[in-house]
């Protein structure tokens, strides 16, 4: 029996929240000590699994004998039929820094055995208090209200918002030649510095697309599901569907991301 996924996201929403605002207690008590070095350029802070921690303990209550495919395996990662994707903390640099953009990202997917499927996902930015929410089939809402994705038809009136690859450099060529190529013909990009914040500000459209590389799925789960569910589209480098765990995604609203898919193959060949 499916569970109430209206019920369920209500639920999660509120744990996300309450979650949020142990990270914002914890800003600024990060002393170098804390932090620990995963490679190169990836960190983890007692409050990244602490946060794990909280949520692992709430999901497993609001829907008990679901699995968990989680960052800092605080829990055994295992698939079930009904899987929680889950980032406690996307953005830990930006944390340890103090610049005001990191969220905790949900997602919960359902497998059968073969296909893996988002149908719920929940992202919180709690430096401006806003939850991010969709539900598959239901639309894709910010604090109550519904969102869309940008109307931006053409790439030179675009902005596009990307990440860069922290351990992953064997294709940093041919992004360097990429993001050269977007300098010219878009209105910009930017680098929040959170995969998952920048799916949920391109699914409300402050971004008209998102595309990076190197990235795991607890990084995409929930703001996949989010621009979909906005009216946007999204793909992997090739334009398939493996972008949860091909660790590439471009995500952007439908009328610029033809051009985005195509920009994109043309430097990733």
């Amino acid at each position: 029996m499916q569970p109430n996924l209206n019920k369920v996201c209500k639920q999660v929403g509120l744990l996300a929240k309450q979650t949020g605002g142990f990270l914002q207690r914890q800003q600024g008590k990060i002393k170098s000590s804390h932090v620990l070095t995963k490679s190169m350029n990836s960190f983890v802070t007692y409050v990244d699994k602490e946060s794990e921690k909280r949520l692992v303990k709430g999901l497993k209550k609001i829907l008990p004998g679901s699995g968990f495919i989680t960052e800092e395996e605080t829990v055994v990662n295992k698939r079930e039929k009904y899987t929680w994707v889950i980032d406690p903390l996307d953005g830990t640099t930006n944390f340890i820094h103090g610049v005001p953009c990191y969220c905790i990202s949900i997602g919960l997917m359902l497998s059968d055995g073969t296909n893996n499927e988002i149908i719920l996902g929940v992202i919180y930015e709690p430096n401006l208090d806003e939850l991010f929410y969709a539900i598959k089939g239901k639309g894709a809402f910010m604090n109550g209200k519904k969102i869309a994705v940008s109307g931006a038809k053409k790439l030179s009136h675009s902005l596009l918002v990307t990440g860069f690859p922290t351990y992953d450099l064997k294709k940093m060529k041919q992004y360097l030649n990429l993001f050269s190529y977007f300098m010219k013909n878009t209105r910009g990009l930017r680098r929040m510095g959170s995969a998952a914040v920048d799916l949920a500000y391109t699914a409300c459209g402050r971004f008209d697309s998102f595309y990076e590389y190197s990235l795991n799925p607890w990084d995409v789960a929930a703001g996949s599901l989010l621009v979909k569910e906005a009216g946007g589209k999204v793909c992997d480098f090739k334009g398939g569907n493996n972008f949860l765990f091909g660790k590439e995604i471009i995500a952007s609203n439908a009328t610029v991301h033809g051009d985005m898919l195509k920009s994109i193959k043309k430097h990733f060949k």
